[in-house]
């Protein structure tokens, strides 16, 4: 049995071990971690950039990975504690962006500012109880290569967006989003599609 298995599987030592990566009702890890485990263990390409007021919520038991010539801009908050956070090359990820795993973005993938992709939910079934303290679920969320996708939208969990998609600013995306389409609004569908024969974006 591994040592994270072996821990997984004692509720004591998993409480404790847990404890010592995380403050009690916190998101964050614990400064150690930051700077002693992490940089050791997440990968970050050549030229990759995370500027300074980042928020970097990443812990050492899940994965996360900056592509090469990547940039992560200020005020973001990246966090993979439920779900892998996997950033391809030559990507921009904007200001005040919030990326929550499962999350995997592509090679030139452009994100403006304040935009949410989440790929977690809280249940709210029981209503003896408050949907903080319900059980979190996740849903991979995948963002092809070459898609811009524009402010203040929200990426919703189970999500995959096709290669070279637009998504207009401002779009609640609930559903997938085919290659070579642009869609819009709350929530989103499709408007645009490119058509390769006549070499132009036609309206759907």
């Amino acid at each position: 049995m591994s040592l994270t298995s072996a821990i997984k599987s004692n509720p004591k030592v998993k409480k404790f071990v847990h404890w010592l990566l995380i403050p009690h009702r916190q998101a964050r890890p614990r400064l150690w971690v930051r700077l002693f485990v992490n940089p050791f263990i997440h990968k970050k390409g050549k030229g990759a950039v995370i500027r300074f007021n980042t928020r970097m919520d990443v812990f050492p038991f899940k994965n996360f990975t900056l592509g090469s010539n990547s940039i992560i801009e200020d005020f973001a908050t990246i966090n993979n504690g439920v779900g892998d956070v996997m950033i391809g090359n030559n990507t921009s990820i904007g200001l005040s962006n919030v990326i929550i795993g499962p999350v995997k973005l592509g090679n030139y993938v452009m994100l403006a500012q304040n935009i949410v992709v989440s790929g977690l939910n809280h249940t709210y079934a029981d209503v003896t109880m408050p949907p903080r303290v319900q059980k979190v679920v996740t849903g991979q969320i995948i963002v092809e290569d070459n898609v811009w996708i524009g402010a203040n939208s929200v990426i919703t969990a189970g999500v995959t967006i096709g290669k070279h998609a637009v998504i207009g600013g401002g779009s609640v995306v609930t559903k997938d989003v085919p290659s070579y389409c642009v869609a819009v609004g709350n929530p989103a569908r499709v408007i645009k599609k490119y058509n390769f024969e006549t070499g132009s974006w036609q309206k759907v």
